[in-house]
């Protein structure tokens, strides 16, 4: 692998707007690492990337497990050195049609376990492998349902609770880090997938392409931003 080939790495890689990020990202040059709790369909959909000569290695991750965070996080190190690119798309949604105050409190356990504390976690595991070079760009993909404006409205409140904490997360993280490291929030907009269900009128691709912006953005941009189609949103 040449020196100045950089690394992307995306949870949830496997499908969805996961597996377009991981393809776009190699299509643009970069190694990418395709992260995935499901190790049968996560080195399923590597191979069918490698037989098309795209650059993507798998590594075994569950965002909801810190020791297989962990694990990653050092599997990554010892292979590369560094990270360049974290995009932390894994996600879920699970309450659509359910009241906050009504639903069975695991379900917004569980998803405030995921949509947030997993993002907080693969952060903090990554995050020195960009320090110790000065460089890094971390994306978080989020949604506009998450916005404080949204929050005046019933409905999926999990979800919209575990995406504001993770817009939050995006803004303190951004005030801490030093060097030429950004993070960002993303919002890619209805999408069809296996979350947005086959009516949404965005294609992963679109919102991969939406978001792949960040990846490579100079020092001189934005760090700490909600942005949808390029677009600074309010938070």
């Amino acid at each position: 692998m040449p020196n100045d080939k950089k690394v992307a790495l995306v949870t949830g890689g496997n499908r969805g707007i996961g597996y377009e990020l991981v393809k776009q990202l190699a299509l643009n040059g970069f190694k990418v690492i395709l992260a995935s709790r499901d190790p049968e369909m996560g080195q399923e959909v590597t191979q069918k990337l490698n037989e098309v000569d795209l650059d993507v290695t798998f590594v075994r991750m569950d965002v909801d497990d810190q020791e297989s965070i962990r694990q990653a996080a050092t599997v990554v190190n010892e292979k590369y050195g560094k990270l360049d690119v974290l995009i932390n798309n894994a996600g879920v949604y699970l309450d659509e049609n359910e009241r906050l105050l009504t639903m069975n409190p695991s379900l917004l356990e569980h998803t405030m376990d995921i949509n947030f504390f997993g993002v907080y976690y693969v952060i903090r595991a990554f995050l020195p492998l960009m320090k110790k070079r000065g460089y890094g760009r971390i994306i978080n993909v989020s949604s506009e349902m998450g916005a404080m404006r949204d929050m005046s409205s019933q409905g999926a409140g999990a979800y919209r609770l575990s995406k504001l904490a993770l817009n939050g997360l995006t803004q303190l993280i951004a005030a801490e880090v030093k060097g030429d490291i950004k993070i960002n929030a993303v919002c890619p907009g209805w999408v069809s997938s296996d979350m947005g269900g086959p009516s949404a009128p965005r294609t992963p691709k679109r919102a991969a392409e939406s978001i792949l912006w960040l990846a490579t953005i100079g020092p001189e941009g934005p760090s700490g931003g909600f942005f949808r189609d390029g677009n600074e949103l309010e938070w």
